[in-house]
């Protein structure tokens, strides 16, 4: 069919244009818009730009121009109608590169402090942009947002020197002031999440949403840096058709496992906690969930599971929070200094042999520990073992010995979807080649191959898959509820 002229695409009804626009990408769309006037009329119709995913920031000041441009066109245009928003914000790098001899901390050097002021103000400006386009957008029915902040947190003075970026603190009263009106508009608001935002939850925000969106949330999730409080018990009440929820764990107290566990509520599906030992340092466990909260929570949604990060948390701060009544399905310890110990190890295994199904062991550290001395027995082999469930199992950080690999390869088979190993942690025994002929790293792929039914390699260097801890926890509890 031509393409122009009296007969072909251009006589064809404005609403078979709009539907072969909408198996096109949205980078694809507006490309496209810029053919002409009717296809850009065509491509800009609200049906095809239900669902808008947005990555913005982590460029040079050079392309933030360009950039802002871009980003308010799309707010602008889309942001009264889009039903589902995905920001994922990425800040400028803070620190000085460090192949730079006269890098320093922000105290000593201006430049860092510069740094830092570019990227608050950089955060702030995109951050102000979106929630302006989309404050009166009664349809938006899914909103996920996530802050690659850490650069901004780690490597300047903090959110709590946000009056040194020009109009800083106004700008940030500004956002949060926003964010209250897109929750006050919405009317069937069915997933909020929002992940080290810096700045943008307070404890006064929950309070703003609207009484249709009480009604229709089933997602919610709540993370930020900072230590506030930033959900009440009362709030969680209001919310009563919730099916799935994200929180830091110090704020999991016993009254809000109590209002989970309370009559009249929807089922509790997914329950997704972030335990993080920089966070313990300054504000304890508080009135932390009990056993007897657990056991209530479970027998009134009886299908849940739940999912924990462990990050730079010692085992005696982990054992703290792990009642054995928790119905926990994924654990992930992520450190660089604590360590985890056999006995934890151990314990974890018997305690969640039936509801354990992911498992990851991450620790960037000089040092790999062996969980496996001095015991009959290799904690990692009895997790494979007594887990039936176990699917998916990530190690770094940890000696697992070549002939365990195996082990744990024949216990559970095709059912271990992933077995992820750094070869850094892969050692072998001395005494076991003399009993077997060739390579020993060929023969271990060989029988692990042939023990997980497939093709297996261990990864190369630290490339296990697993990416920065917060941004892992917001990608895997998106994964973790997104099937409700």
């Amino acid at each position: 069919m031509a393409l122009c002229g009296g007969v072909g695409a251009m006589a064809l009804p404005s609403e078979l244009i709009v539907h072969i626009f909408s198996f096109l990408s949205d980078r694809d769309k507006l490309r496209a818009s810029a053919v002409c006037a009717r296809w850009r009329e065509c491509l800009f119709y609200p049906m095809l730009w239900t669902e808008l995913k947005l990555r913005v920031g982590g460029r040079g000041s050079a392309a933030g121009t360009d950039e802002a441009a871009r980003l308010e066109f799309l707010v602008r245009k889309f942001g009264s109608f889009v039903r589902e928003l995905h920001l994922d914000f990425t800040a400028l790098e803070v620190s000085l590169s460090p192949d730079q001899p006269n890098a320093a901390d922000p105290e000593s050097d201006p430049r860092v402090l510069e740094r830092w002021r570019e990227a608050m103000g950089h955060y702030l400006d995109r951050v102000m942009c979106v929630f302006a386009g989309i404050r009166n957008n009664r349809n938006l029915q899914k909103l996920t947002l996530y802050g690659d902040t850490f650069s901004i947190l780690n490597d300047g003075p903090g959110i709590a020197h946000v009056h040194l970026v020009y109009q800083g603190q106004k700008k940030l009263n500004d956002i949060q002031q926003l964010f209250m009106e897109v929750l006050c508009s919405s009317r069937q608001l069915r997933w909020l999440s929002s992940s080290f935002m810096l700045g943008l939850v307070t404890d006064a925000s929950l309070a703003s949403l609207s009484n249709p969106s009480t009604a229709t949330l089933q997602h919610l999730s709540l993370l930020d840096h900072h230590l506030e409080t930033l959900i009440s018990p009362s709030e969680l009440d209001r919310l009563s058709n919730l099916r799935s929820l994200a929180l830091d764990f110090s704020e999991f107290t016993s009254e809000l496992c109590s209002v989970l566990a309370s009559r009249g509520r929807t089922p509790l599906l997914r329950l997704s906690l972030l335990l993080r030992g920089a966070a313990l340092e300054f504000k304890s466990l508080q009135d932390p969930a009990t056993e007897d909260n657990w056991k209530a929570l479970v027998r009134a949604s009886t299908n849940l599971r739940v999912y924990i990060m462990a990050l730079e948390v010692d085992s005696s701060e982990l054992l703290q929070v792990l009642k054995p009544s928790i119905p926990l399905e994924r654990l992930h310890f992520d450190s660089y200094s604590s360590l985890l110990t056999d006995a934890t190890l151990d314990l974890i295994s018997q305690q969640y042999n039936r509801t354990l199904t992911h498992v990851l062991l991450v620790r960037e550290s000089s040092d790999f520990p062996d969980l496996s001395v001095n015991r009959n027995e290799d904690p990692l082999v009895l997790l494979a073992w007594r887990c039936r469930l176990l699917t998916v199992l990530v190690i770094h950080g940890f000696i697992v010995w070549s002939h365990n690999l195996v082990a744990i390869s024949r216990l559970r088979g095709s059912s271990l979807r992933i077995l992820t190993v750094s070869e850094e942690s892969i050692d072998f025994d001395p005494d076991q080649g003399v009993y077997t002929d060739g390579d020993p790293f060929h023969n271990l792929i060989k029988e692990v191959s042939l023990g997980l039914s497939r093709v297996w390699q261990p990864c190369a260097g630290y490339n296990t898959g697993v990416s920065e801890p917060t941004q892992q926890f917001h990608r895997d509890l998106e994964a973790f509820s997104e099937g409700l």
